[in-house]
């Protein structure tokens, strides 16, 4: 059999078993400790599968309670398939009355089957971010310019990722004033931080929880 297929079959396994486990993490915000800092991450399968919003739990602490609500393949376009805020999950992490806000999406904006819708992006992402700053526990919101991409797989367009979606972001956050984490430059040229080039792998997945730990504890030193 040819090496890249079982390579790419290798590849699924692996996202497969990590989805699985740490579907657990959508489940555990709905039975949250009294008095606990809540964190809501929001994204797509980086924040579904990789596993950043465990380790991101252990940075943080018993102080807070960290909840997953990524969902694979999600957009911040409403043009898409299939838009993050049409999903279960966007519902539950409104229910979450979260206290922090972590948004990273915009992989899946940059997909060659996607990025012609482009220019709603902005809008989709005010409505995106407006609707959690309108819940009652009036959260702070946080903009993360998404990983890069290093792969071949000619679906995922990492130039336009890096010069469309991600400028996009982070004209809308520093219009709304909303605090950016930059992954995509602390990833650097890592291209061993990935398992497929598009999904981090461990160390991929604690130094997002990392950079995520760095800037919540900058706007809350004394939680």
């Amino acid at each position: 059999m040819n090496k890249k297929i079982l390579a790419i079959g290798a590849v699924m396994i692996i996202m497969a078993s990590y989805m699985a486990a740490f579907q657990i993490m959508n489940i555990r915000p709905m039975l949250p400790l009294d008095g606990a800092i809540r964190v809501a991450c929001v994204g797509d399968s980086i924040t579904q599968g990789c596993g950043y919003p465990a380790k991101l739990q252990l940075l943080l602490g018993t102080n807070y309670l960290v909840g997953n609500f990524g969902v694979a393949g999600t957009t911040v376009s409403l043009n898409s398939t299939s838009p993050y805020m049409n999903q279960t999950a966007f519902q539950k992490a409104q229910e979450f009355d979260p206290n922090y806000v972590i948004i990273m999406l915009g992989t899946n904006d940059a997909r060659t089957d996607v990025n012609e819708s482009s220019e709603t992006f902005e809008t989709d992402y005010r409505d995106l971010v407006s609707s959690f700053q309108n819940l009652t526990s009036n959260p702070q919101i946080f903009a993360v310019d998404s990983p890069p991409m290093f792969t071949d797989n000619p679906k995922y367009n990492d130039t336009f990722l890096a010069d469309n979606v991600i400028p996009q972001i982070d004209n809308v956050a520093n219009n709304l004033n909303l605090p950016t984490i930059d992954v995509n430059s602390a990833f650097g040229n890592h291209t061993d931080y990935f398992m497929d080039g598009v999904h981090p792998n461990p160390e991929g997945a604690a130094l997002i929880a990392s950079e995520v730990d760095t800037a919540i504890v900058a706007e809350n030193p004394n939680p």
